[in-house]
């Protein structure tokens, strides 16, 4: 079983070797990058790719490790009791399984992404090294031992914003996706719009890497905000002329609200298309 990629997704041959490194070590695989370079549609590819179901825990601040493995709730369980419910007496009823549980239980392996696991607290990584490790846990209010039934391939997404534990580090294979250079970044685009005019797509491209390496912008624009830009010069018919300057100085493009997401870079770049144009 190997990953190569598909017809939705541009996979970079480093990247099909580190997935494939996960499944033979049987390791996650840890996938950092800035937003918006294709974390998250990795693990959907690969699942769709290798014929795995696709279970999905979406990692916010307030997450807790124990929440992907279960949760004991005793509330219904008590509300039940003074209700008369004869299902209390069963506190499998109560017992609300997590992500990891569902994933251990499945009767075919199946790909877990765990995204944005750099949004919880730090010991959170450190709270799921066993049960990662050993593919297994003890739920305590059933008395059970709950083992995977098949490895699940585990694809972790992180942005990078914290560091995450060393001892969560070795216990994973590691990939850094690398925003996309220009040629790599126009294949990304076709597959989106496969029918674009190529006048427009160079000029689009030429424009979005203008803005992005612009010094001093609090937050450079990603693959996913060029995709949308792109979406809508293309509803709106904007012309390739209306992206070109005439004598090949920087100018503002047409509805660059979708690439600056705030005033300060938004400022930043107006500033620098006023100087290039008063500097001839």
């Amino acid at each position: 079983m190997k990953f190569q990629g598909t017809d939705q997704y541009v996979a970079t041959d480093d990247l099909k070797l580190a997935v494939n490194a996960a499944l033979k070590l049987q390791r996650p695989l840890l996938v950092k990058g800035e937003p918006g370079t294709g974390k998250t549609m990795l693990a959907e590819q690969v699942s769709e790719a290798l014929g795995m179901p696709l279970l999905q825990w979406h990692i916010k601040s307030t997450t807790k490790a124990q929440q992907g493995l279960y949760e004991y709730d005793a509330v219904s369980r008590l509300r039940d009791s003074q209700l008369g419910e004869e299902k209390v007496k069963d506190i499998h009823n109560y017992i609300v399984k997590g992500t990891l549980w569902q994933a251990f239980e499945a009767d075919q392996q199946v790909a877990l992404l765990i995204d944005e696991i750099d949004k919880a607290d730090i010991e959170f990584p450190n709270d799921l090294l066993r049960e990662l490790d050993r593919m297994e846990f003890y739920c305590y209010e059933t008395r059970q031992l709950i083992k995977a039934k098949h490895r699940p391939l585990v694809i972790i997404t992180s942005n990078n914003e914290k560091d995450l534990p060393d001892a969560f580090l070795r216990r994973c294979f590691f990939h850094y996706i690398r925003f996309p250079d220009a040629a790599v970044m126009k294949q990304i685009v076709e597959v989106h719009f496969p029918h674009i005019k190529q006048d427009l797509l160079t000029a689009a491209i030429r424009h979005f890497y203008e803005v992005r390496n612009l010094p001093g912008l609090k937050k450079k624009p990603s693959t996913s905000e060029l995709i949308d830009w792109l979406k809508l010069l293309v509803a709106e018919e904007i012309p390739a002329e209306a992206l070109q300057s005439k004598d090949e100085k920087v100018s503002v493009p047409p509805l660059v609200g979708a690439l600056l997401k705030n005033e300060q870079d938004l400022s930043l770049f107006e500033k620098l298309v006023y100087m290039a144009r008063h500097n001839r």
